[in-house]
């Protein structure tokens, strides 16, 4: 996460991070149905409207990080590494990922998405807005021969290989399976046109 530079932008991090804490806490300690805005609130310590200032929805405070991860994501094919090797880069960037949420202390998070539908719907269209982020990063980057199919369907094969990975008992190396045939599925479609 990009450490913000100003007095202001540390501050409205730090309240966002720490109503993102109270309200991870609250949820593991009595399920996330059982708690309420208003009470995420009032533990923070903040008005209900600087919790909607900070998070649009009652799941986004449980994906808190949604905004960065999807910014790595296009930064990693937009930049130096994305720009040397597209799968390469993106393969280290889903790695990277998968190490985060796979960390110790993560798993009671995961059954929690797990065990809520309404979780488990924000995590789907979060996947699926990441995919679409993800594609059109890969459209606009220099050199780019494939097709706009190819690139979505990359972008999508990306961001699923992610929630495979993070199912598995060995992460690291379900990332290095899936992307084994990320990598030839990419190699297969060709520049556009041949």
């Amino acid at each position: 996460m990009t450490v913000p530079t100003g007095r202001r932008e540390r501050k409205k991090a730090a309240t966002r991070q720490k109503i993102a804490d109270t309200a991870l806490r609250l949820f593991l300690e009595r399920g996330y149905e059982a708690v309420g805005i208003r009470e995420v609130a009032a533990e923070a310590d903040v008005a209900v409207t600087t919790v909607f200032a900070h998070f649009a929805a009652k799941e986004a405070l449980v994906f808190e990080r949604d905004g960065d991860f999807e910014q790595r994501l296009t930064e990693a094919v937009t930049g130096p590494a994305g720009r040397e090797g597209l799968v390469p880069a993106l393969k280290a960037e889903i790695l990277a990922q998968v190490r985060h949420c796979t960390a110790e202390g993560a798993a009671p998070i995961w059954q929690m998405i797990d065990d809520s539908p309404a979780l488990r719907e924000y995590e789907a269209s979060m996947r699926e807005r990441h995919a679409e982020s993800l594609a059109a990063a890969i459209a606009a980057g220099p050199g780019r021969d494939r097709s706009a199919t190819a690139g979505r369907t990359l972008a999508r094969f990306a961001v699923e290989a992610f929630a495979l990975a993070r199912e598995a008992a060995d992460p690291e190396a379900a990332v290095d399976e899936v992307f084994r045939m990320i990598e030839a599925a990419w190699e297969a479609a060709g520049p556009s046109g041949s």
